[in-house]
């Protein structure tokens, strides 16, 4: 399998298929309105504004499953993030990432990836009290939270994976390295 061969529900529920986005670079990240990582949609926004000429779309899927902070529903996550944020890109309809329910997008990215790195001691105290507020038994190469990101080639290969507490922003370098 590959990436092409998944499709996603948009917002208004209906199918969207990955295949459209060939030879495209891709972000693809579970978010949450009421996280505290939430501000990252500025920098992704920020991206998305240098890069989408260039070929690069960001996959948004809202993600409940980490402390309920993505409630509401899809519209009304939308139309939060185009107020507060002023996105641009869409955002896709609500998935699970982890459990019996979990996306099976979610799962492909997860088995090709399977680990973040997390940089600095900030961030890995950060990611240390996220585990403990999760109260999840995570497995393997389960998402810890919100904002996970996944950066996809133009190719369809899933190339990296980035930790919650990584700043979009700082992604630049590897996506001027596969645009």
């Amino acid at each position: 399998m590959s990436i092409y061969d998944y499709s996603v529900k948009k917002r208004d529920g209906s199918d969207f298929s990955l295949s459209n986005l060939k030879g495209k670079v891709m972000i693809i990240v579970n978010t949450a309105t009421g996280c505290g990582f939430t501000p990252q949609y500025e920098g992704l926004e920020q991206l998305y504004q240098k890069y989408h000429d260039s070929g690069l779309e960001i996959l948004d899927f809202p993600c409940n499953q980490f402390g309920h902070q993505a409630p509401g529903t899809n519209d009304e996550i939308h139309e939060f993030c185009q107020s507060k944020y002023q996105t641009s890109f869409d955002q896709f309809a609500k998935l699970e990432v982890n459990g019996d329910k979990e996306d099976s997008l979610y799962t492909y990215l997860k088995e090709q990836q399977p680990n973040e790195e997390v940089k600095g001691l900030k961030n890995k105290m950060a990611m240390k009290a996220i585990k403990k507020i999760a109260k999840n038994d995570f497995k393997g190469n389960d998402i810890h939270w919100n904002f996970t990101k996944f950066l996809v080639d133009k190719e369809g290969n899933v190339i990296k994976r980035y930790d919650p507490t990584f700043d979009p922003k700082n992604m630049e370098q590897d996506i001027e390295g596969i645009i």
